[in-house]
């Protein structure tokens, strides 16, 4: 049997551990699996792209596990009363390839995105970093916000959006994060001004320059999360070069990463090395670092083990017969005949 997670039930477990402990110890989840980064075959998803946008699947395995994602990215859903992004994904036995999870991951996605951003910024940003950035007030916002406020330190932050609603949004949905200061800016450069970490979250698929060369001051740590798919940047190629950039899996983030406008010698760092302690990470207080967060596989596989885990700790989900049970592996046919029906479902809970 498969455990299914719906979306009620992966709201009731993020209410039941608590989202800033969610994203804290799935960021731990994250980074472990990084740093045996050599374990995992990996590849870069495979994307079929549109004009308006993209859907992707996202596969990675180890020795025992398989994952994959099926994910989207269509900016104009929203003005079709649906999410830019949603996703769901299964995670299955190497030594079976029978499927253990069928899980929702639209909301995990959002989870995953800011444990993974935070993951980068405990290895990158300044110790000291207390003032940050909002660029894009959407729906992965308040994730981004949360994270760096509980598991970084992060005391201020200045938020804007080309839309003031999803503004409002945020602010209404932080009103009572106690110790967190909200401050609503006029423009990014505004926002950015002063500012420890820079988080760009836009949406738009589009050769976008959110953060220029002039908005950039020594010490920052950027957190570019928004570009990520062919065609779509967030930050002018200037910032880059004058930076040191990490990558998640590099063949993936030279094709959708902010790093897709410059030569492919671009010289990068692979995150996970510095995780792993064999690659230096920010080598002075004064240098920019920027994150080229466009997403991988191993994140989400990461997240599917942890919310197995927690799930099942919790007997949340319920039980489906995703594949037919063998009373005679060798006889498929029998499930064609009246009678076979078994119950469908089997509630955990």
């Amino acid at each position: 049997m498969t455990r299914f997670i719906d979306v009620p039930t992966m709201s009731r477990l993020v209410q039941e551990i608590g989202v800033a402990r969610f994203v804290g110890e799935l960021a731990d989840a994250i980074r472990d699996d990084f740093v045996r980064w050599a374990d995992f075959d990996k590849s870069a998803r495979v994307a079929s792209h549109s004009d308006i946008g993209v859907i992707e699947l996202m596969p990675v395995s180890d020795a025992q596990h398989y994952a994959f994602k099926y994910v989207n990215g269509h900016p104009g859903n929203t003005g079709r009363g649906l999410y830019t992004v949603m996703a769901f994904g299964v995670l299955a036995e190497v030594a079976t390839g029978y499927p253990v999870l069928l899980s929702e991951l639209t909301l995990a996605t959002a989870l995953r995105t800011c444990a993974t951003s935070l993951m980068a910024a405990r290895a990158l940003a300044r110790p000291d970093a207390r003032r940050m950035a909002l660029i894009g007030n959407g729906a992965q916002s308040e994730f981004q916000a949360l994270a760096f406020h509980h598991h970084l330190g992060i005391e201020e932050i200045a938020v804007f959006d080309l839309d003031p609603r999803a503004t409002d949004k945020l602010v209404r949905n932080l009103a009572h994060c106690h110790g967190l200061r909200i401050r609503r800016a006029s423009s990014t450069a505004d926002a950015v001004r002063g500012a420890d970490v820079v988080t760009t979250l836009t949406a738009d698929k589009a050769y976008a320059t959110i953060i220029t060369p002039e908005m950039i001051e020594p010490g920052m740590h950027l957190n570019a999360v928004g570009g990520d798919c062919p065609g779509k940047t967030e930050l002018h190629a200037d910032v880059l070069r004058a930076a040191r950039v990490f990558v998640e899996y590099e063949p993936q983030t030279r094709v959708e990463g902010d790093i897709q406008q410059l030569p492919t010698d671009f010289a990068v760092v692979d995150l996970w090395r510095v995780l792993a302690g064999t690659e230096v990470g920010r080598q002075s207080a004064e240098q920019v670092t920027v994150f080229d967060s466009v997403g991988f596989a191993l994140e989400d596989y990461a997240t599917l083990r942890y919310v197995l885990d927690q799930a099942s700790r919790r007997q949340l989900g319920v039980e489906v017969e995703l594949v037919p049970e063998a009373d005679d592996p060798k006889d498929l046919f029998s499930h064609t005949r009246s009678g076979s029906v078994r119950a469908a479902l089997r509630r955990v809970a």
